[in-house]
């Protein structure tokens, strides 16, 4: 079917004016307005196929898009639907429709599965898997040591300038989610190697004068997500790790690690840079998973 353009055009103005509102509002992060963007022009785009409208969208459209969609999962679908209300709740607040389509649809019922996370053990064989005899074997063990003992997001962690650590006060400043600053302790193992990366390492990855980015790739450029995830994928099997990785499992073992040692929940949450307690809670249960487990395995009654 040959798509009205001028219908396209109408639905990306509806969504444009959207997406610039809400960023200037809430301060999203850019991953978090890729998202947006790409599920709302993707909804754009199956509704101009049909012959529709942004702005005469109705319920009926919306649970059709969504089945059409065949979602791997709920919460595939709930974000999708989620980012669709925003959307509708703004059009209605500017007066540009008077009713929203969403309101009456309710969204998947999401568990809270556990997640995933280390041993102890296991972290430790995964922070020795880089070969420290090479430059990207010393910059990789540095960044696992970074995140492990700081808990960051691994956009976080790509995206370090040498302007936020300060290695005599052993800290990282990091603007988070919403250009929320936070100071996060590094630990006496992270420093020592960032001592030993930025002394005999970094500079081996830029061909000209470097630039302020601490951990670049191999090019010399900002490192993307992709390249760290792949990396820490392929150490984990040098670890003879077998389980999901992936950056943030070593965020979840940062958080899940503390809290087996006593950590108090809120200490946490500031650590991680979460503006609710309720998403750090979940960790409490992987806490409590394993306390329930040790119990079982030494008690005489367990």
């Amino acid at each position: 079917m040959v798509i009205d353009q001028e219908l396209l055009l109408q639905s990306k103005s509806s969504v444009d004016n959207f997406l610039d509102v809400i960023w200037m509002e809430r301060g999203l992060s850019e991953n978090t307005m890729q998202a947006y963007r790409s599920d709302l022009y993707f909804f754009s785009t199956w509704l101009a196929r049909r012959g529709g409208q942004i702005k005469l969208t109705t319920a009926a459209d919306i649970l059709a898009y969504l089945a059409d969609q065949n979602a791997r999962s709920v919460r595939t679908t709930g974000r999708r639907l989620s980012s669709l209300k925003r959307l509708f709740q703004f059009l209605v607040r500017e007066n540009i429709i008077a009713e929203d389509p969403t309101a009456n649809i309710e969204s998947p019922r999401l568990g809270r599965p556990l997640p995933k996370s280390l041993t102890e053990t296991e972290v430790e064989q995964l922070l020795q898997a880089p070969d420290s005899n090479i430059a990207a074997g010393v910059r990789d063990r540095t960044m696992l040591e970074v995140l492990y003992a700081t808990g960051l997001r691994v956009s976080e962690l790509v995206g370090l300038r040498l302007d936020q650590i300060n290695l005599r006060q052993g800290v990282i400043r990091i603007s988070g989610k919403g250009g929320k600053e936070r100071l996060v302790p590094l630990g006496e193992v992270a420093v020592a190697w960032l001592e030993k990366y930025l002394r005999s390492t970094r500079a081996a990855f830029f061909k000209n004068d470097p630039d302020a980015t601490l951990l670049p790739s191999n090019r010399g450029k900002p490192m993307v997500r992709q390249t760290f995830w792949h990396a820490i994928k392929r150490y984990a099997r040098i670890a003879g790790i077998n389980k999901p990785m992936s950056p943030h499992v070593l965020r979840h073992a940062f958080a899940t690690h503390l809290l087996n040692h006593g950590a108090d929940l809120r200490v946490v949450q500031m650590l991680l840079g979460h503006s609710n307690i309720s998403t750090t809670q979940i960790y409490t249960h992987v806490a409590r998973e394993r306390l329930k487990n040790i119990h079982a395995e030494h008690h005489p009654r367990g």
